[in-house]
């Protein structure tokens, strides 16, 4: 018989506040076209982005998740010293080693929260949230801090018509605290190794050679990726509806990953959405932020007023790996 105690955490988890942050520059995509052969009408009509967000050498990716975290804890009515842990999904932090979880924990003010960084992607916020879920509910922390963030105009290919107009920078957060009823439902998340090529880094880190090579970029299959994430994913949104015994009438809202509005008009008319519910297309000014692009769509929905407090919404991310993860939550 074990002798370990149970743990006295909450009995459930919800989100508390949320952030975000986007770089000063907008991008338009005449800038866009002026390394790739293309138009604005190809562009729009195919991916549905009209502007992106490009950092600035001092907008980092600790100093843009620092931004978005400072309104995320603002909103959820805490202080930075009550966080007990500092989740941070990216893919474009370049230091191996140590995490950038643990300079945002400090910058912040925490106090020696637990810190650490994921790389899941575009499914990197639904991973975060998960992970910070068991941690409430487990009781090893409180309040957690969930940060996706990504500066992907670092690693995208200003010469490959393909991606070169697809990616933007940003950092989108959100608080994980305690509740008293179930306001995050179970994931549905897994992984398809096997489709790991359709989207990936051109170059691995050890075999870049800065005298005779461009620097890694992110390439994808685009057929291949756009077939998955149309009829793989919407079964994956509606696993996820089920799972927390949500119908598609009784959904508020929509939140799919910012990848390509294609994708998610495709994702709507698959999953037979009603006409009432809310859908995020933030895609349209922020193009694709990668693991920032649901907390960003999150928190510009709320601030237009397009989605209110105590709304249900489903909310999928999807990308490289390739991995997922969907689930339902009570928005802030």
């Amino acid at each position: 018989m074990s002798k370990i105690k149970p743990s006295k955490g909450a009995p459930y988890a919800r989100i508390l506040g949320v952030g975000g942050y986007r770089p000063t520059r907008v991008v338009p995509n005449e800038v866009i076209l002026e390394t790739i052969d293309s138009s604005d009408e190809w562009i729009r009509s195919r991916s549905g982005i009209e502007t992106r967000h490009w950092a600035s050498p001092e907008e980092t990716v600790a100093a843009m998740s620092v931004e978005a975290s400072g309104k995320a804890i603002a909103d959820a009515g805490i202080s930075a010293g009550q966080i007990g842990g500092v989740i941070v999904s990216t893919v474009s932090h370049f230091k191996q080693t140590p995490a950038v979880a643990t300079e945002i924990a400090d910058k912040l003010g925490t106090n020696k929260a637990a810190a650490f960084d994921i790389s899941a992607g575009c499914a990197g916020f639904g991973y975060g949230l998960t992970l910070a879920k068991g941690m409430i509910v487990e009781g090893s922390a409180e309040y957690v801090l969930v940060i996706g963030v990504e500066r992907l105009s670092d690693l995208t290919d200003l010469e490959d018509r393909a991606t070169a107009f697809l990616f933007g920078d940003g950092a989108g957060a959100v608080i994980v605290g305690p509740s008293k009823e179930p306001a995050i439902g179970p994931t549905v998340w897994g992984s398809e190794g096997d489709k790991s090529e359709t989207i990936k880094q051109t170059v691995p880190w050890d075999e870049y050679d800065s005298s005779t090579g461009k620097f890694p970029a992110i390439t994808q299959e685009g057929q291949a990726v756009f077939r998955w994430a149309v009829f793989e994913m919407a079964k994956v949104a509606q696993q996820a509806l089920d799972a927390a015994g949500i119908t598609p009438d009784e959904l508020d809202v929509f939140i799919p990953h910012q990848a390509n509005e294609r994708i998610i008009d495709s994702m709507v008319k698959t999953l037979k959405l009603p006409a009432h519910v809310t859908v995020a297309r933030d895609v349209r000014t922020t193009g694709n932020t990668s693991a920032a692009s649901i907390p960003l769509a999150m928190e510009r929905l709320l601030a237009t007023g397009e989605a209110k407090s105590g709304d249900t919404a489903l909310v999928i991310g999807f990308g490289a790996g390739l991995v997922y993860a969907a689930t339902v939550v009570t928005l802030p």
